[in-house]
């Protein structure tokens, strides 16, 4: 308890206003973790807005087409959280009635939501004494009590999870868990904190043994795979190609370009000449680079390196996109900022 006592009061006095701690609606506080998962606050909050004009009940979100949800999203990134949060909306309007799940072990039933995002919500929303652990969380009790387990392995994940849990204000979890968060991400961040006005510095292990600069652990990174797309723009009478990206894989339920994987950097002649290029493109057509640089784009785990080829042909041949139509459509923000400089010019 003694930490909590420390903590919550903090929180209270320097805690920031933002919209979703305004409310106790179970819908918006799930909106709102959904979206700041791999995602700043400042990056966030245009978003969550964006959703609860646009999708003010779950209703709403369950309604809508899902290109409309991905467009909303678009920029974000990690698509699949877009993707789960509407299956999850239509989840609670068809199969349970409307209602929200109120328990931890409920809210885990909806696709996308794991043991953080069930733990924050049924503690701030119904005071399930649940603790949460997100990357603040880690930090803050990894430097406290000088905890050096890797966070991202097994043992880690469940190692916090026990303090974690030991550590829970069980009488009043929400707040508990809004003040570890909040104090993770303004008072103890992650580089060069400013331990000399920190409320628990005096207890805190990482400053006493130096640690601060490396708690919490890290395992390795997960090696970055290298990818080449080469995008063909078709111009041809208004009309252009867009594709819808099906399967597994990055950018599942978004459009873009016809495009001509390749294992490396190609020149024209390379890319004119080879099978995929020709079983998209048929008949004579004028090839031009749009910028000679290439733009990289990075994920998590892989770095898109892209050449956008302009292709000119003469009639439509079948391309179904008017070009008035293409800012429609949800597509990678690499394809957006494509789009944004073509169309300015």
């Amino acid at each position: 308890m003694w930490l909590t006592n420390i903590l919550v009061p903090w929180y209270l006095e320097n805690k920031r206003e933002l919209p979703w701690r305004k409310t106790s609606n179970p819908y918006y506080i799930w909106l709102s973790e959904i979206i700041l998962q791999q995602t700043r606050v400042d990056q966030g909050m245009a978003y969550y807005l964006s959703f609860v004009e646009n999708f003010p009940t779950v209703n709403d979100l369950a309604n809508s087409e899902e290109s409309r949800v991905l467009k909303l999203w678009q920029g974000l990134g990690y698509y699949s959280r877009a993707r789960n949060l509407h299956f999850s909306a239509k989840y609670i309007v068809n199969q349970l009635e409307g209602q929200f799940p109120k328990t931890y072990k409920d809210l885990l039933s909806l696709k996308g939501v794991g043991d953080y995002t069930a733990s924050a919500v049924s503690s701030i929303c119904f005071d399930e004494p649940m603790a949460v652990v997100d990357g603040n969380v880690y930090r803050v009790l990894s430097r406290i009590f000088g905890v050096d387990t890797p966070i991202n392995s097994t043992k880690g994940i469940k190692e916090f999870k026990l303090l974690a849990q030991e550590l829970l204000d069980v009488k009043n979890p929400g707040d508990h868990n809004q003040a570890m968060m909040e104090f993770g991400a303004v008072q103890c961040k992650p580089q060069n904190p400013n331990c000399t006005v920190c409320p628990v510095n005096n207890k805190c292990v990482a400053l006493a043994e130096n640690k601060v600069s490396v708690l919490p652990v890290k395992d390795k990174k997960v090696k970055v795979r290298k990818r080449y797309f080469n995008y063909l723009v078709m111009q041809a009478d208004g009309y252009t190609q867009l594709n819808l990206r099906t399967g597994k894989g990055i950018w599942q339920g978004l459009y873009e370009f016809p495009c001509v994987e390749s294992t490396g950097e190609i020149d024209e002649k390379d890319l004119m000449n080879s099978e995929d290029f020709n079983a998209i493109v048929k008949g004579d057509v004028r090839l031009k680079l749009f910028r000679p640089k290439m733009v990289v784009h990075k994920l998590s785990h892989q770095h898109i390196y892209t050449k956008f080829w302009l292709l000119t042909t003469q009639g439509h041949q079948n391309y179904k996109t008017p070009w008035e139509e293409v800012l429609e459509y949800p597509v990678p923000v690499l394809i957006h900022n494509f789009l944004k400089e073509y169309l300015s010019e």
